[in-house]
């Protein structure tokens, strides 16, 4: 079993993204809703989670929202919406990484980057 985090970071103002909504899905159900805190961490994702199966899992960041709370002007609709980020978790250590997920979002109202950080 493996266990999960994410980090949001503001590419606009080059700080971390407070204030960003975001839920995890497997398939249609959502397991998680959340908040990132003033490090752009969402810590209850990790806590609520715990221990997760291996499979198909879906971070969304609802990035437009978050810009316009900071007084980004976006078109309507915005060119990014809600952020998806379908990723696969494996058995613990069958990746040669070991049993943490990592997934950081380095988002801006026109673009995003993502990874599996450590």
């Amino acid at each position: 079993m493996s266990t999960l985090s994410t980090h949001v970071l503001d590419l606009v103002s080059g700080r971390p993204a407070a204030g960003m909504a975001i839920s995890l899905w497997a398939g249609q159900d959502c397991l998680f809703r959340g908040v990132t805190n003033a490090d752009g961490r969402c810590p209850e994702l990790g806590q609520q989670m715990g221990e997760m199966q291996p499979g198909a899992y879906r971070l969304e960041f609802a990035v437009a929202a978050y810009f316009r709370a900071q007084g980004a002007a976006l078109s309507e609709p915005p060119f990014l919406d809600v952020v998806p980020i379908a990723f696969g978790m494996a058995a613990a250590g069958a990746d040669g990484r070991g049993g943490h997920y990592h997934v950081p979002l380095l988002a801006s109202p026109f673009g995003f980057s993502t990874y599996r950080g450590s």
